[in-house]
């Protein structure tokens, strides 16, 4: 079973704005095109249309889900999708991957386990869509049976615990026909490596409250640093030592893992905001050699590797729940001399230190009141590294 699913968050960190990312001018064409949820589903197969990587995971349960398929086959309007028009033939979905995803399930007739969903983003942008095998395999996926309960009583919904296959024929000719708008947007100049789609997708997303910080990060500053990322929230260890064994939907994880890095890499420059100090950080790590970004995998593995033969309680406060603070505090200080000396040279964690540092004075204040303050922030890190060493 998991542990319970306890963050210490910083509240300076989540109320903080993001950085402002300046809109140069663009040549941009936007057309509509409707396509019915058959060409849909075939445009994934085919690699016509791709779920890019910057996307954020898959988030919908099956009530959410079943409601969409239900609202297609009757007829109800759905919210238009951006495609980014990359090549002739070639469109990245920018706007609309839960209600995308959740029609290529549906007619694949299986619905992923919360779980898994990590992995699948991983498997699913390796193989252009879902292999055979991982969709038939209940390790990963459910049956994608329509969960509609009614609100009348002694009345049921015709197309409660159906399927793709068992809907009648009328019904899933009426599903598969139906169309939906999709706005296709083409950036036709400046020639920048199609610089123009990060931006469109955040603004895209700026008004609404389900996305959240690291979320924007994501699909802002995503690269082959963002790749390890993902790569190393799913390492065993690492997952024993947060508070679930399940990677965070929302990427809460990864922005720990994130900050860790940056902390290491630049916490001696650190100015708040929390939230921009990341940004920054972020659109560094996209021109970071491939040689670097894997040996800071290989490092985090490491230090994973040390905390872990400590107990899974380690990054935890007093109190009982994970404390980002203590994490960073910690990894910047076994790290250091290693990272420094481009090794992976990392002491083992004396747990009595850790203990000592966790009782110390100063740095429970600096772990509990205006944390990502410059202060407060260089206190820790030069404390931890003079308790730790």
């Amino acid at each position: 079973m998991d542990k319970e699913l306890n963050w210490i968050d910083e509240e300076d960190d989540l109320n903080s704005s993001s950085e402002e990312i300046s809109f140069t001018e663009y040549d941009i064409s936007a057309s509509p095109n409707d396509f019915n949820i058959k060409t849909l589903f075939d445009f994934i197969g085919s690699g016509v249309v791709k779920i890019p990587g910057f996307q954020r995971n898959y988030v919908w349960d099956i009530k959410r889900a079943s409601r969409l398929i239900e609202s297609i086959i009757i007829g109800i309007p759905i919210p238009q999708i951006f495609l980014y028009e990359e090549a002739r033939n070639k469109f990245t979905v920018i706007d609309g991957q839960q209600r995308y995803m959740t029609i290529y399930y549906f007619m694949n007739k299986r619905f992923p386990r919360s779980e898994k969903r990590q992995e699948l983003r991983m498997i699913f942008d390796k193989n252009k869509g879902i292999p055979e095998a991982i969709l038939n395999n209940n390790e990963y996926f459910v049956d994608f049976n329509l969960v509609l309960p009614t609100t009348q009583p002694n009345q049921n919904n015709k197309f409660n615990k159906l399927n793709y296959s068992t809907l009648d024929e009328d019904d899933q000719t009426t599903f598969s026909l139906r169309t939906i708008r999709n706005i296709i947007i083409k950036q036709n100049s400046p020639d920048d490596e199609h610089s123009v789609v990060f931006e469109i997708f955040n603004r895209l997303n700026s008004g609404g409250v389900n996305l959240k910080p690291q979320e924007i990060r994501t699909s802002l500053f995503h690269s082959p640093f963002y790749d390890m990322l993902y790569r190393i929230n799913l390492d065993r260890k690492w997952r024993q030592l947060t508070p679930s064994s399940t990677p965070d939907l929302n990427m809460k994880d990864i922005e720990i893992i994130l900050r860790g890095f940056a902390m290491l890499v630049d916490g001696a420059s650190y100015k708040p905001s929390m939230t921009k100090f990341l940004n920054r950080f972020s659109l560094k790590a996209k021109s970071f050699p491939e040689e670097n970004i894997q040996y800071l995998e290989n490092l985090f593995l490491t230090f994973s590797e040390k905390a872990f033969s400590e107990g899974s309680r380690i990054f935890h406060s007093k109190t009982g729940k994970f404390n980002i603070s203590v994490f960073e505090s910690i990894f910047v200080a076994s790290c250091s001399s290693a990272f420094n000396s481009s090794t992976l040279n990392i002491a083992d964690i004396d747990l009595e230190k850790v203990a000592i540092l966790k009782d110390d004075s100063g740095f429970i204040d600096a772990t509990q009141s205006n944390t990502a303050g410059e202060r407060n922030v260089t206190y820790r890190l030069t404390r931890a590294k003079e308790m730790l060493n």
